[in-house]
């Protein structure tokens, strides 16, 4: 009975000497028999879980993507977008609820309306990467109202309460600012030219929430071209359940004193609600 070593019978490499693949290993073991792929399979498996063991990206935001570096995108500092690499993390208690009542927390269709993009996370990172970018021509807006800010942000967005587009909650002032100054809508001989009006990207906080969905609809009775906005549905609770970078405003706006807006939070309305 031939006593030689496995290893040295199946003419394998030293396990030092292995390229962790399997196309190599197949080519190296070819005409070892089953015993050989075994052990060739084996090898790859213990490479491949030390490799894990060793990879300080665990959980990466794309397979090639483990995160972004974001250079001064909040308030002048440098923000590091990624996923938390604890998975043992579990989501937010303020994002966790499933049964909110409806109205006024309903579900929101795919499609507001037609010529607006309904994006995803992935999306959302490439024009948060563009502003990083000081690309002047996107914007990405949170529109929920203050109290919501604290629990966390997405890192490049500004806020723009839905109430500050909103013809019932806002005066013309305040609208026309934020038109000619923030989204770069040029007003001639009393009209409204979008020739040069930015991208917009609104998010609210879920699939559940009407408050950037109540920004767009605005927008659009105005004239702002459809295809100009985009909607990220899945908002806050789609952007925490993948654990991925939040901030928070350095310092925290005064509590709205709009008591329309605050009417409208208690009682039920036909207009869409967060």
């Amino acid at each position: 009975m031939d006593r030689k070593p496995f290893l040295a019978r199946t003419h394998l490499p030293s396990l030092s000497r292995v390229p962790l693949s399997l196309p190599s290993l197949s080519r190296r073991v070819k005409g070892c028999g089953r015993g050989g792929l075994r052990l060739a399979l084996l090898l790859l498996a213990a490479g491949g879980a030390f490799a894990e063991e060793n990879d300080p990206f665990p959980v990466k935001i794309t397979a090639n993507l483990p995160y972004v570096d974001l250079p001064q995108i909040h308030h002048g500092k440098d923000v590091r977008l990624q996923r938390d690499q604890n998975a043992d993390s579990v989501l937010d208690f303020d994002f966790s609820y499933t049964s909110r009542k409806c109205p006024p927390f309903c579900i929101q269709p795919m499609t507001l309306s037609p010529g607006v993009e309904t994006i995803g996370e992935l999306e959302v990172i490439d024009t948060i990467k563009r502003i990083a970018q000081k690309d002047k021509s996107v914007l990405l807006i949170d529109s929920r109202t203050d109290e919501w800010l604290k629990k966390g942000m997405i890192p490049g967005a500004i806020s723009i309460p839905w109430t500050k587009l909103h013809h019932k909650h806002t005066d013309k002032e305040t609208l026309t600012d934020i038109l000619e100054m923030q989204f770069g809508v040029v007003k001639e001989d009393g009209l409204l030219s979008f020739q040069y009006a930015k991208t917009l990207v609104f998010y609210c906080n879920g699939n559940w929430c009407g408050q950037s969905p109540t920004s767009i609809r605005s927008l659009l009775l105005l004239g702002y071209p459809p295809h100009k906005l985009k909607w990220y549905r899945d908002g806050m609770q789609g952007w925490m359940m993948l654990a991925l970078t939040t901030v928070t405003p350095v310092e925290h706006p005064a509590k709205s004193t709009d008591k329309a807006a605050e009417a409208q939070a208690v009682a039920p309305s036909s207009e869409p609600r967060p």
